[in-house]
């Protein structure tokens, strides 16, 4: 298996385990060293993977990253582990700190065994970051984010193509970060700032809270329109016959859900850009693993749970003439998009639970 099936695997491994692995050696074992595994490391070689990696910093005496990554003879990358589900943003990281200014190492990975933060010296010389460059969730990602995971495999690794891209990605996913606060909670720059282009008034408390709640929906409205207008470009694609994955061996994403090997069923390329744009709409409602595509002959369902009886959407796409997208109401009732009807797409409250 390559590196994208070795982390699809790994996804359903953790999926079927997270709540039983409590403790933060087993959460080591379990996810952690199969992960790196997964990069082409071996985790039995104490040349290549050094588990309880000591390093002496000042009067700092015995203390223990989780693991050092040698590649070439050199340390190249220190992990420090924390127990599955830990929150990141709260952890404790002074080990790697300190670790990280006296090894010669660039790289270093604080993971809960799902979520993998990725740091380097971007800011100053031999210091590491404060801010991730890359994250990386085993259980919800992106193609490019695996394009990106990659370079971190053993066959691949080269310090310089992944500093090269480093602060782009650093900088990018901050604004990113940034932009899905805005878009969840305006903040009084934003709505200053938009305020004062669309009205000629003077600015007022009064002003200011009558126009938040707009701004906030605005964002809202805007973001389902795009959403719509990608669904609908996908409606008015015409052409091409499929040629892309079959459902039992998909690439893009762990939540597809496998079925039997049927050759009269091919997963396109439009059906997974469909499922990826439903899954982000909903994922504000409904955690983004628990949203599931499975495809049949004459249409790919989308679903939560896996489960049939929870159907968000049902995407008929396999027919050149008549293409349509099935949206699930509360009460099961079903809405139809047809090619050029523009319409926003609203997750069931009744999914949500």
């Amino acid at each position: 298996m390559d590196t994208v099936e070795k982390i699809k695997a790994l996804a359903g491994r953790i999926e079927k385990q997270k709540e039983s692995v409590l403790t933060e050696e087993a959460c080591k074992t379990a996810f952690v060293m199969p992960f790196l595994s997964a990069l082409g490391y071996d985790v039995f070689d104490p040349g290549v993977v050094v588990p309880e990696f000591t390093a002496d910093v000042g009067t700092k005496k015995g203390e223990k990253v989780g693991y050092a990554i040698k590649i070439g003879g050199s340390i190249s990358i220190l992990i420090e582990c924390k127990g599955c589900g830990a929150n990141l943003a709260g952890a404790h990281m002074s080990q790697l700190y300190r670790y990280f200014s006296v090894t010669e190492s660039r790289f270093a990975i604080l993971t809960n065994g799902i979520d993998y933060w990725f740091y380097t010296d971007l800011d100053a010389p031999n210091k590491m970051d404060q801010r991730p460059f890359f994250q990386f969730n085993v259980l919800d990602h992106r193609a490019s984010d695996l394009t990106e995971l990659q370079k971190f495999a053993f066959s691949s690794f080269d310090v310089d193509v992944i500093l090269s891209t480093a602060s782009n990605l650093k900088y990018s996913s901050a604004i990113k970060m940034e932009l899905m606060k805005e878009f969840d909670a305006p903040s009084e720059e934003i709505i200053r700032m938009l305020v004062g282009r669309v009205f000629d008034g003077r600015y007022t408390q009064k002003v200011r809270d009558d126009f938040a709640p707009l701004v906030a929906s605005a964002f809202n409205d805007a973001i389902r329109d795009l959403v719509s207008q990608r669904l609908t470009s996908a409606l008015e694609a015409t052409g091409a016959a499929p040629t892309s994955r079959t459902i039992s061996t998909p690439t893009s994403s762990p939540a597809v859900a496998p079925t039997e090997v049927d050759p009269e069923i091919v997963t396109t390329e439009e059906e997974l850009e469909g499922f990826h744009i439903i899954k982000a709409v909903v994922r504000s409602v409904i955690k983004a693993d628990r949203v599931v595509m499975r495809d049949a002959k004459s249409y790919c369902a989308i679903l939560v749970d896996d489960n049939n009886r929870r159907p968000l959407a049902r995407l008929h796409f396999n027919s050149k003439s008549v293409r349509y997208i099935t949206i699930f109401g509360p009460d099961k009732s079903e809405d139809k998009i047809r090619k050029g009807l523009s319409r926003s797409f609203r997750c069931p409250p009744s999914l949500v639970g």
